[in-house]
């Protein structure tokens, strides 16, 4: 399971690290970055979201369900 952290740092920035689990402990940590600002903030948890997404395998393949890729 992976999930997003976020803390202060000693500097005052916020960070960002995607951290996943075993069995109740984190096993491994990518640390994504840290920001001073808001949209930078933002920037690194949508980064941090598409490297948890990427991860993921997809329920129903849909691009089967596209009617371009269907020949008739």
């Amino acid at each position: 399971m992976a999930f997003i952290r976020k803390f202060t740092t000693g500097s005052g920035a916020t960070a960002v690290q995607v951290c996943y689990k075993e069995h109740g402990k984190v096993v491994r940590t990518v640390h994504i970055g840290s920001s001073n600002s808001e949209a930078g903030l933002t920037k690194l948890l949508v980064k941090a979201q598409g490297i948890i997404d990427a991860d993921k395998i997809p329920l129903f393949n849909l691009k089967s369900f596209d009617k371009k890729n269907k020949k008739a």
